[in-house]
């Protein structure tokens, strides 16, 4: 990633708190930051980053907004307003709104569809197709519900500040929700030629860290979050070789994972279960904190992740919960145990089964459980299915790579 690049999507986010704090008309500030996004994306690369990048879009960003409110209709009667509206001289404030925008984006009078739509676009940072790709619905229904949200909160007539305390409880569940996503596109990317999108998985743990300082936390649930996020992050450098291409967890090199990123994040999960009401994210770090403390994946227990898993199916049901499952279930019962659990996860009714058997992380599954049972062909087959279905390019390349060595064998 360029350092304009860089620049900008770390600067975008608080670029606009500060517009809409300004000016308080989300829809119009949104679109006058997405031009200024254009001009610097234009400008940057060629002339340089500028010393401070948010002011620089602030700057653009409401000329833009000013030229709005002058070309409307009314413009002679809405001329004055407008001259009231110029940018101040001013320095840009150093308080960070990233926090109060988020929880803007989470209003109440928003679905959760739509919540999760809006505050990727408009601070995580995530482009139209990359959210539809992370909400696995069409383009066409994310940039609907990103253009009716904007248009609800603009008529709910709410204000920049952070919502009082009866309010916030909901809130924080859907930005929770928005900041998973944001680091799961990161951890892995929907689609492209890079594993990772270490920008995305940097920016949900900062959120989220800032959500904890920030934000009350009597569910346990951002403190869960937060260890999740770290102990996943950890492992980050050993996911990939020297060329990019995907080391898969049995075959990492242990002594890369970041300790210090564990030793955090297992405290983080030891002290939340202790005081709080287990929740979804609290059981998702304690199986990762299982998996990082353990020397090998001969060495992980096993046991201890699948009743996690089964508490986790009960309090938070869904596929890939059950995929999860069905690992853990492999390691513990055998292969041919796991077959058999799959099997029957994707023959079950509803959208869970479907979403299944339609996932390329199943047909992963499945290709390594059938090649542990030798059926050599079989497996192959399955890899070749989990290649064409991810868009990842190293996902793709590794599970080809898999197909073909077992073709070879079976030759």
């Amino acid at each position: 990633m360029s350092d304009a690049v860089r620049a900008l999507r770390d600067a975008a986010p608080s670029a606009l708190a500060v517009l809409v704090r300004r000016y308080g008309d989300f829809e119009a500030c949104e679109d006058a930051m997405q031009e200024a996004l254009i001009a610097a994306s234009a400008q940057w690369p060629r002339d340089g980053v500028p010393d401070s990048p948010r002011a620089w879009l602030v700057r653009v960003a409401a000329r833009r907004y000013v030229d709005q409110v002058r070309s409307d209709v009314a413009r002679r009667r809405r001329e004055s307003i407008a001259a009231e509206l110029e940018p101040s001289p001013a320095p840009v404030p150093a308080v960070d709104d990233t926090l109060t925008l988020f929880l803007l984006c989470c209003h109440p009078a928003l679905g959760r569809p739509a919540q999760l739509a809006l505050t990727l676009r408009a601070v995580g940072g995530l482009t139209t197709a990359e959210i539809a790709r992370a909400l696995l619905v069409p383009v066409a229904t994310v940039a609907q519900r990103i253009s009716r949200a904007k248009a609800r909160i603009k008529g709910s007539g709410e204000g920049f500040r952070m919502p009082d305390p009866d309010e916030l409880d909901g809130r924080l569940a859907a930005l929770r929700n928005v900041l998973y996503l944001i680091f799961t596109e990161g951890h892995t990317a929907s689609s492209g030629d890079q594993l990772a999108r270490v920008d995305l998985s940097a920016e949900a743990i900062r959120l989220t860290r800032q959500l904890h300082a920030a934000a009350p936390d009597a569910s346990g649930e951002t403190t869960g979050l937060l260890a999740l996020m770290l102990l996943t992050d950890a492992r980050r450098a050993a996911r990939t070789d020297a060329t990019g291409a995907l080391v898969p967890l049995d075959e990492q090199d242990r002594s890369r994972w970041d300790r210090t990123m564990i030793d955090e994040g297992i405290a983080l999960v030891t002290e939340v279960l202790d005081r709080a009401p287990i929740g979804p994210h609290q059981l998702q770090a304690a199986i990762a904190a299982v998996h990082d403390e353990a020397l090998s994946t001969e060495a992980t227990d096993w046991i201890e992740i699948l009743g996690l898993y089964d508490l986790l199916a009960r309090l938070a049901p869904g596929p890939m919960v059950t995929l999860g499952r069905i690992v853990a279930l492999a390691m513990v019962e055998g292969p041919d145990a796991g077959l058999a659990a799959l099997d029957r996860a994707e023959a079950a009714s509803g959208p869970e089964g479907t979403a299944l058997a339609e996932h390329h992380r199943t047909w992963a599954v499945r290709a390594h459980l059938l090649e542990r049972v030798g059926a050599t062909d079989a497996a192959s087959l399955a890899f070749v299915e989990a290649a064409r279905r991810t868009l990842n390019g190293p996902e793709q390349r590794y599970l080809a790579s898999k197909a073909e060595a077992l073709r070879t064998t079976a030759g």
